[in-house]
């Protein structure tokens, strides 16, 4: 595939992000990093106001729109009408950005900073995150990207965010390769999980088991398996495949996470691999090593 494919032909339409999410999951951050690069953002306005924005005709510069339960008139139902109205308008399109986190490090945040939830100010913390999680499904169902910030600090979402909506003259399809370890569980906001653990393990090799899939050495002895090349070759080409696609029906971003035992070699190596392939072939490529990251975060 050229590296043509990554862009398309005809002039960009003007971006419209809807940013949502859960009390305390960094949706303020999100928004005010959007309007760091450039994007007209406008927050908390209320859901009846919004047809009358649309209405407003296209506008030159890319719109953050900012929408939680503490908006004036909020309901489930009126937010979901929204999305679907002003998403099937192809001038404007809509892309529904849900920003995420884990139920206990939202009481985590919300203890520490001793506020009260806006959906139970005079309840405990965890009523309200469960109260608001529930009427937010729904949304987060209907979200074309999701960002979990449960081991993001705001610097990391800010990167984030620049790194998926930054304003340029062409739009691509910005592609998130993670690695993580099965006894974690699966990474929030992925299109497409595969699995590595029928790969040879470095960590029964001594030499090897302080080491992760960043190193040459582990990366060498995981391509030394002879069920390697078969996988990494199907893969590779599959994403080929899907990833122009996705820029034909303008989807803007797509995530792709392997997950291996620990999250440290098989996985590590996986990602880094197809990052390098697809990265020379034109794409814009970030990599997330969960198990990585958060190791690093532990020692520091």
């Amino acid at each position: 595939m050229g590296v043509q494919s990554t862009t398309l032909e005809a002039a960009p339409a003007v971006r419209r992000v809807l940013v949502t999410g859960p009390s305390g999951a960094g949706r303020t951050t999100a928004i005010r990093a959007l309007e760091d690069l450039g994007y007209e953002a406008i927050d908390n306005l209320p859901l009846s106001l919004v047809p009358r924005l649309m209405e407003g005709g296209a506008s030159p510069r890319p719109m953050a729109l900012g929408i939680d339960v503490r908006n004036r008139d909020f309901s489930t139902n009126a937010l979901i009408e929204t999305i679907d109205t002003w998403g099937a308008d192809r001038t404007q399109p809509l892309e529904v950005l849900y920003i995420d986190c884990a139920v206990e490090t939202l009481v985590n945040r919300f203890s520490e900073t001793r506020r009260r939830h806006p959906m139970a100010p005079a309840e405990t913390p965890r009523d309200g995150i469960d109260k608001e999680m529930d009427l937010l499904a729904p949304i987060r169902a209907r979200a074309d990207m999701l960002i979990d910030t449960t081991e993001m600090s705001p610097h990391d979402l800010r990167a984030q965010i620049a790194q998926w909506f930054a304003v340029s003259e062409t739009r691509s399809l910005a592609v998130s390769i993670h690695s993580f370890s099965y006894k974690r569980g699966l990474p929030r906001g992925i299109d497409m999980v595969l699995d590595t653990r029928f790969l040879s393990n470095p960590y029964w090799e001594e030499s090897l088991r302080g080491l992760d899939g960043t190193s040459a050495a582990v990366q060498n002895y995981v391509a030394s398996d002879e069920k390697f090349t078969g996988f990494f070759d199907r893969v590779l080409d599959l994403t080929r495949t899907l990833l122009p696609a996705y820029v034909d029906e303008g989807k803007s971003y797509f995530a792709i996470a392997f997950g291996c035992t620990g999250g440290q070699h098989r996985s590590v190596t996986m990602t880094e691999l197809l990052a390098k392939a697809l990265a020379e072939d034109g794409w814009q490529v970030s990599i997330r090593h969960r198990e990585l990251e958060r190791r690093s975060a532990a020692q520091a």
